[in-house]
């Protein structure tokens, strides 16, 4: 299988601190790589550096066999990396339907255009009921859908989704399981930041553990939940 992503050593720092030291990680084409490892591990640190938000202090990172971390954030959407944000990061006082339009914007494709905003109704049908209302008056878990909804419309060949599920309500963390499957299944590969441990091992297929900047485990996720290490960890045993 082709390698999509390839994160070679990278550092990050924060003024004089260090955020990530030496991290390495690949995603492969067609598959869910999941980032594990508590608050200030640096998950999300990592996510920002791959989609050019944050400069790295040194390393590499590779998106379809081009050197990206050289390259302009706009530049890296435009080659199909998209980056849903912890916290949304929505337009609060744009409606429903513009935070999707907007999501679309570096598209020509008017039939493909269509062609996904059906999907993505499909996946969360309560946003064509909300699609004259403020993004900021919807509630945390139609705000998440209405994130993710906007990252699909820029047709990603990666999508990268952090946190996800964060202060969100079970029943609605629930349902964002299938919509994860089901988005990879059409052929868009997701790297995952995921505290929620049990939505990051039922969904991916590789993972990596992180523990204050560093790579610490890796492996694919059956591997990783019989190591000894993972499992007094990450799952109380």
């Amino acid at each position: 299988m082709k390698v999509l992503l390839s994160v070679k050593k990278i550092t990050v720092h924060y003024g004089k601190a260090v955020a990530i030291n030496q991290v390495s990680l690949n995603v492969v084409e067609e598959s869910i790589v999941s980032i594990l490892g508590a608050n200030g591990a640096g998950k999300s640190t990592i996510m920002r550096s791959l989609s050019g938000l944050i400069p790295l202090t040194s390393g590499e990172i590779h998106f379809l066999d081009r050197r990206i971390d050289v390259l302009a954030a706009p530049e890296i959407v435009k080659m199909g990396l998209i980056h849903v944000p912890e916290g949304r990061k929505l337009f609060p006082y744009l409606t429903v339907q513009s935070n999707i339009n907007l999501g679309a914007t570096i598209r020509k494709d008017s039939a493909g255009i269509k062609r996904d905003m059906e999907e993505v109704f499909r996946y969360f049908p309560i946003l064509p009921k909300r699609l004259n209302q403020k993004a900021g008056t919807l509630s945390g878990g139609e705000q998440q859908m209405l994130a993710i909804a906007r990252g699909l419309m820029a047709k990603p060949r990666l999508l990268l989704l952090d946190e996800p599920s964060l202060g969100l309500a079970p029943l609605i963390i629930a349902s964002l399981v299938p919509v994860i499957k089901d988005i990879h299944k059409r052929g868009v590969s997701v790297l995952l930041v995921e505290q929620n441990i049990p939505i990051a091992l039922d969904v991916a297929d590789m993972g990596y553990v992180l523990q204050v900047g560093r790579v610490v485990l890796q492996g694919d996720i059956e591997a990783l939940k019989a190591s000894e290490i993972f499992k007094k960890a990450y799952l109380g045993d």
